[in-house]
C-alpha cells in the first residue's frame, strides 16, 4: 500500500514551504518534491500542452512555465485542462516513489502544494506551513515581482490558508523569523518522530 509513512508538506505560497523542506532534508527526512516531478511531467507534456495552449508557450521545446501561468491563473477552464493532462501523470510517479519509500517504514515528507485543494492523494498526515495572509501578500510581492493585484490573484486560487491549519496534523508557524522557523520545524520533527515509533 502507497502512502503508509508518508507526511504531506503544504501550505500557501509564500508561507515558507521550501525553506521547511529543506530543514527536515537536513534532519534526515526524505523529500518528494510534487513540483519537481510536475515540472518533469510538463516537459514531457510539452507537444500536447503546445497544441492546447499554441506554439508562443514553447521555448527551444520546453514549456514557458511563467507565460503558462499567466494563462491558467486568468482562466480557470484553462487550469482544469491543464490539470486534467498532467495530475494523472504525476501523481502516477509519486505513487511509485511511495510505494519504494514505504518500504524502509520511516516517515517521509510528499511536499505538495495544492494537496488539500486537489484531495488526490489519499495521505493521512499533514504538516501546513502557516503564515498570516497580510505576510503572504508581502513576501509574493517582494519574492515574485508581482503587482499587489497580481499577487492576491496567486493567494486567491490556493484555498485559503486559516482553512488548510485547521485541517492539518501539524502546523509550522512561520511568521517569525529564520530562527523562530529553525525552532517550529524541530518541535514538528521531534512530534512526528514520537508519533511514528
Amino acid at each position: 500500500m502507497a502512502f503508509e509513512y508518508a507526511i504531506v508538506l503544504t501550505g500557501s505560497i509564500a508561507t515558507g514551504k521550501s525553506t521547511v523542506a529543506t530543514c527536515f532534508n537536513m534532519a534526515g527526512f526524505t523529500i518528494v518534491d510534487a513540483d519537481e516531478i510536475a515540472h518533469e511531467v510538463l516537459d514531457t507534456q510539452a507537444e500536447k500542452i503546445a497544441e492546447i495552449f499554441g506554439d508562443t508557450l514553447l521555448k527551444k521545446g520546453k514549456v514557458d512555465r511563467k507565460a503558462l501561468g499567466s494563462i491558467i491563473f486568468s482562466d480557470q477552464s484553462k487550469r482544469q485542462a491543464l490539470e486534467a493532462l498532467l495530475h494523472p501523470l504525476i501523481y502516477e510517479e509519486i505513487e511509485y516513489l511511495s510505494k519504494e519509500l514505504d518500504n524502509a517504514q520511516k516517515p517521509y515528507i510528499v511536499d505538495i502544494p495544492l494537496f488539500f485543494e486537489g484531495g488526490r492523494y489519499p495521505i493521512e498526515n499533514s504538516i501546513v506551513v502557516y503564515a498570516p495572509k497580510e505576510l503572504q501578500l508581502k513576501r509574493v510581492i517582494r519574492r515574485d515581482g508581482y503587482n499587489e493585484e497580481d499577487a492576491l490573484k496567486r493567494i486567491a486560487s490556493q484555498m485559503d490558508i486559516e482553512q488548510k491549519r485547521e485541517l492539518a496534523t501539524y502546523v509550522i508557524d512561520n511568521s517569525g523569523d529564520r530562527e523562530a522557523l529553525k525552532r517550529e520545524c524541530e518541535r514538528v520533527k521531534e512530534k512526528i518522530l514520537g508519533d511514528f515509533k
